[in-house]
């Protein structure tokens, strides 16, 4: 028999839940079999899940909240997930590091889950990050909007912002947001906006927010794995792919081949 969870009490709870996700995107060239395979172990590596749980950690303390437990996988052949539960007071006495069988979610929760892949015949390869931090209360994921963005080699983003639910006030008046938002750029530092180009797709009266990014710099020897002496034609070719990849994420679409 499984023994039931102990009821959590809920500190400053309301019924508004504020989700911002994302799904971050790398993109590289490797040419050979084994240069692709070798930039799966490096991704693999470099996105394990004791450094996700750290980038996480941080996510926990920039929105000033208090982690109440931690699961982490690493996963054959490659890939990892964590997920790690939150709320907005400490709870005395809990240990987040415990070896607890994550099978609830309080209110709060913070999770990423990685997808490192390759084209099967076109050198390119890329990796996914979704992450979404999931709030209630007055903790806003909003806060680590940029640090998230920052702490991944990001060629392609997608965000997502959602307020769900109302709470009420101590008249009993319905509020279904509770701060102001035009846009998730709004939220966003000087660096961020000048390193990208960026779209938004709002539907205001439904509160959600989406914003598309692609990074406006393009200097191909970031996107080479491997080495190797490549002549002037081949880096033409190997942008023109780069890019395509790009563009092909960023619009959300196969785009047709141009001569």
């Amino acid at each position: 028999m499984v023994k039931p969870f102990e009821k959590l009490k809920l500190h400053g709870f309301n019924n508004l839940t504020k989700s911002l996700s994302f799904s971050i995107y790398d993109i590289c060239y490797a040419p050979t079999e084994q240069q692709r395979q070798e930039y799966i172990s490096y991704i693999d590596e470099q996105y394990n899940a004791d450094r996700l749980t750290d980038i996480l950690s941080e996510v926990v303390d920039i929105i000033g909240a208090n982690i109440l437990n931690i699961a982490r996988q690493d996963y054959d052949p490659q890939g990892a997930s964590v997920t790690i539960l939150v709320c907005e007071e400490p709870i005395e006495g809990q240990d987040p590091t415990s070896e607890t069988v994550v099978a609830h979610l309080d209110k709060s929760h913070i999770c990423v889950h990685t997808y490192p892949e390759h084209h099967p015949h076109d050198g390119i390869c890329t990796f996914r990050a979704d992450i979404e931090v999931s709030t209630c209360g007055v903790i806003s994921p909003l806060k680590a909007l940029n640090f998230l963005i920052h702490s991944f080699e990001s060629d392609i983003v997608t965000i997502d912002y959602r307020v769900r639910g109302f709470t009420r006030d101590v008249s009993g008046v319905k509020h279904y947001i509770d701060h102001p938002i035009h846009s998730i750029q709004n939220f966003m530092d000087d660096a961020t906006k000048q390193a990208f180009q960026m779209i938004d797709v709002n539907v205001y009266q439904e509160n959600l927010f989406h914003t598309k990014m692609m990074l406006k710099e393009f200097d191909l020897n970031n996107y080479l794995f491997g080495g190797g002496d490549i002549t002037a034609h081949e880096q033409q070719l190997i942008s023109k792919k780069v890019k395509r990849e790009m563009r092909e994420i960023f619009y959300g679409r196969n785009l047709p081949d141009l001569a």
